[in-house]
């Protein structure tokens, strides 16, 4: 288990302090939301949180199988819905990677970014779309 201490320093931030190696995070509400949006908001972190997932599971698949993932890239987009609550409405992840590979490679690791546990753990009405782009 991770502890993480969240404190509350006032104006909408939030500092976030990973237990185990005291690396801290701050966040800011976002400037639609009443924040003046200087960070990360905490949606925003979702995002990275999915981006940051499927890139760690594609690399230890990657990893194991020996393809090189190095010069990987990808763009999140974050797209928040209002109705029937504020919330996240969808997701979208656009992968580059910087070589062409062979289909089975692909596949594996396009099934590893799928199986990707924030990707499991976020709600099914939060829509998540997933675009690769091999060799670019």
């Amino acid at each position: 288990m991770v502890e993480i201490k969240v404190e509350y320093p006032g104006d909408l931030e939030c500092k976030a302090i990973h237990g185990p190696s005291n690396t801290t995070l701050m966040t800011d509400a976002p400037v639609d939301n009443q924040g003046k949006g200087r960070t990360f908001s905490p949606t925003d972190l979702v995002a990275v949180a999915l981006g940051t997932c499927i890139f760690t599971v594609m690399g230890i698949v990657a990893k194991r199988a020996n393809i090189d993932m190095t010069g990987a890239s990808m763009v999140v987009r974050k797209e928040m819905a209002s109705l029937p609550a504020r919330r996240i409405g969808r997701l979208e992840v656009e992968v580059h990677m910087p070589r062409p590979l062979p289909d089975a490679d692909r596949r594996r690791l396009e099934n590893a970014a799928q199986a990707c546990p924030v990707k499991q753990s976020l709600h099914p009405d939060i829509e998540i779309a997933i675009r690769y782009h091999w060799g670019q």
